[in-house]
């Protein structure tokens, strides 16, 4: 398994509160122990709001879990490129946008997304409900290589997604419990039948402010969805998408 959506809390690191939420701690030995016997071998690390734009915590969490991990973040706006290619050495492969939990100037997201792509090629990650991904068709038409976090959150939008599938999107089934939808497998099914490239699953552990967290069970509900191609909806996509698919595994 190629888990590609993580969080790691470490509490050696400051959390900042968003929403009035603060989370409890969520370490790397915590993750192993939650997933030990599910056969993870790389994944990604990703930046949630609480972090902030704060590095430290991410460097930290790679170099402790090693070459097979990748990082997603959240950065400053005005961030140089000499600190993009700095986290890029430090195994960041893509910038993130959490459109839920804070306001962006999308002009403004447009153009970090391209520069980081540019420099690096790093893809842009969103969180955003599905309702919303029309209105964000003029950033989406600019940028090269975009994922869409928890299956879009919704169904209200799922037809537009699915277009954004076929002009090769990335979807990530993660976050079962977090989304408002009814019958996931048939989400998954419906993305999987327009690019069986396009979903990659993550456990999204710790699962913080979700109505429920990852359950083993959510793994049965991709399995019965995608068929054979289970072992690349487990890793072999998100491999491919972070560019973790090289002969010895490093990312």
């Amino acid at each position: 398994m190629f888990d590609a959506h993580v969080h790691i809390i470490d509490p050696r690191f400051p959390v900042v509160e968003n929403h009035g939420y603060l989370p409890e701690p969520f370490t790397i030995a915590d993750y192993r122990a939650r997933t030990k016997g599910f056969g993870v071998d790389g994944g990604a690390v990703v930046t949630a709001s609480y972090q902030g734009t704060d590095q430290n915590y991410l460097k930290a969490a790679l170099e402790e879990l090693g070459p097979s991990w990748v990082g997603v973040t959240q950065m400053e706006l005005d961030t140089t490129d000499e600190s993009i290619l700095e986290l890029d050495r430090a195994g960041v492969r893509a910038v993130r946008f959490n459109l839920r939990r804070s306001a962006t100037d999308v002009k403004l997201l447009t153009k970090q997304a391209l520069r980081a792509y540019e420099l690096t090629g790093w893809h842009a990650e969103f969180y955003v409900d599905a309702t919303l991904l029309l209105s964000l068709e003029p950033v989406f038409a600019k940028l090269p290589a975009v994922c869409i976090d928890h299956l879009g959150m919704s169904t209200r939008g799922l037809p537009y997604l699915l277009d954004l599938v076929d002009r090769g999107v990335r979807v990530k089934a993660t976050g079962f419990g977090r989304t408002t939808i009814e019958n996931v497998g048939d989400v998954l099914r419906k993305i999987h039948a327009v690019n069986p490239e396009a979903l990659m699953f993550g456990t999204d552990l710790p699962g913080s402010r979700s109505r429920r967290v990852f359950r083993d069970s959510d793994i049965d509900i991709v399995a019965d969805a995608v068929g054979d191609d289970f072992d690349k909806v487990m890793g072999g996509n998100a491999r491919a998408w972070y560019r973790c698919d090289t002969p010895d595994g490093r990312c």
